[in-house]
């Protein structure tokens, strides 16, 4: 059996650890890895969620070790995050003297490093996107503050030191992959950099397992007969472009007066019901619904189309929205704008919906949702071909087996 630590800041309480990363270890852990996972949670979602996760860890032998994250007072409850990390890291290596470390971001990698400098173990680090500068265009960190200036600049030394001493990178897009190459950093190969998108589990997200009935008795529910469902799925937070995605909804209603928005989102309804106040549209057109994630492919299904709007910038270059493949996977056509990742190819490649060049209020006022272009049988397709979980733990498994096999 193979010791790895895995280090994660996000919690697996949280949906994201959820979907991005215990399917993952799971596969993998019955590939004949052995997983200790060291993860950061969030009181009020550990308090919720702690029993479902500490049986599912146990079911497939994963030794998980939660922490608690501190959000106050910023900055300082973070490095003291960081030391807590670190020290059950050391000591759990002392006991099980790991033979790899898979770190999810930048944090992580942090102690990672630090394995890998004193104690010889082998380190992936699996960057998950330009962390530091996502921190700066998400208007996170204000780079006027000296102290947030002192950080960014502190960790994208970090980054090169990271891509430099690291024995494998995984990068969520070709995009990101091809900016990191032209950097041209000495132990940096195409060789070392593989690519693997935020990836689906296949088996839930699959339209011929969602209960006629059931999804009636939901349309029923939500008063959604004979409308022109448009959806959105996943947290809106600081990227995601609620006013542009309201806009060309208004638009939609032009072309189809019977259309509705339906929102599946842990989002404050209150935020989308402001927005779409301010934009003059009618409340009784939206529709927000917060559910399990194992519940969300049931409401995918009620959607005509979809639609995702994230601002573009330099961080994003490696941005691979989760949501991506699990509409895709249902067959639903998605509305999307181009210079996100691989987002945008990927709609083309397979044929997926409709890519805007922009967001641009011409752009959100004069697009078609006819969607000649769409072929729902090739977008279930490129689903399985490039977001398929088993093809992401197959990736995973390579590296794996190349650096500890």
């Amino acid at each position: 059996m193979k010791n790895v630590l895995y280090l994660s800041y996000d919690g697996m309480t949280d949906p994201l650890g959820q979907s991005q990363v215990l399917p993952y270890l799971i596969g993998l852990s019955k590939k004949g890895f052995q997983f200790t996972l060291i993860s950061f949670e969030k009181p009020d979602r550990y308090s919720q969620e702690k029993n479902k996760i500490e049986n599912l860890c146990f079911e497939h032998n994963i030794d998980w070790k939660p922490l608690i994250y501190t959000k106050n007072p910023p900055v300082v409850s973070t490095i003291l995050d960081i030391r807590k990390m670190q020290k059950t890291a050391f000591l759990l290596h002392r006991e099980k003297q790991f033979q790899l470390v898979h770190c999810r971001s930048y944090i992580s990698a942090l102690i990672g490093l630090k394995l890998k400098q004193k104690k010889g173990v082998r380190f992936l680090f699996d960057m998950r996107g330009f962390w530091a500068d996502e921190r700066v265009e998400g208007k996170i960190w204000n780079l006027k503050n000296p102290l947030f200036k002192f950080i960014y600049s502190y960790f994208k030394k970090k980054e090169r030191t990271y891509f430099n001493e690291s024995d494998a990178i995984v990068s969520l897009t070709e995009i990101g992959k091809k900016e990191i190459l032209s950097w041209k950093l000495g132990a940096v190969t195409p060789e070392k950099i593989q690519v693997i998108p935020c990836c689906v589990d296949l088996k839930l997200f699959d339209p011929q397992r969602i209960d006629p009935d059931i999804l009636y008795q939901k349309k029923m529910e939500y008063h959604l007969t004979d409308r022109f469902v448009v959806g959105y799925v996943g947290s809106i937070g600081t990227w995601y472009q609620l006013r542009e995605m309201l806009l060309a909804f208004k638009h939609i209603i032009q072309i189809k007066p019977n259309a509705i928005f339906l929102f599946v989102t842990k989002e404050s309804p209150s935020i989308i019901q402001m927005e779409a106040k301010d934009l003059d549209i009618h409340l009784d057109s939206i529709r927000i619904v917060s559910v399990q994630h194992q519940k969300v492919p049931c409401f995918i299904s009620l959607f005509d189309c979809s639609i995702f709007f994230i601002r573009p910038s330099f961080s994003k270059k490696a941005s691979s929205p989760t949501k991506q493949g699990e509409i895709m996977a249902m067959g639903i056509p998605l509305i999307c704008n181009a210079g996100v990742g691989d987002t945008d190819e990927l709609v083309s490649r397979y044929h997926a919906g409709l890519v805007l060049n922009d967001t641009s209020d011409e752009s959100l006022a004069s697009f078609s949702v006819d969607f000649p272009g769409f072929n729902r049988e090739k977008t279930m397709q490129g689903a399985k071909e490039y977001f398929g979980l088993e093809q992401g733990v197959q990736s995973y498994f390579i590296i794996y087996d190349r650096l500890i096999g």
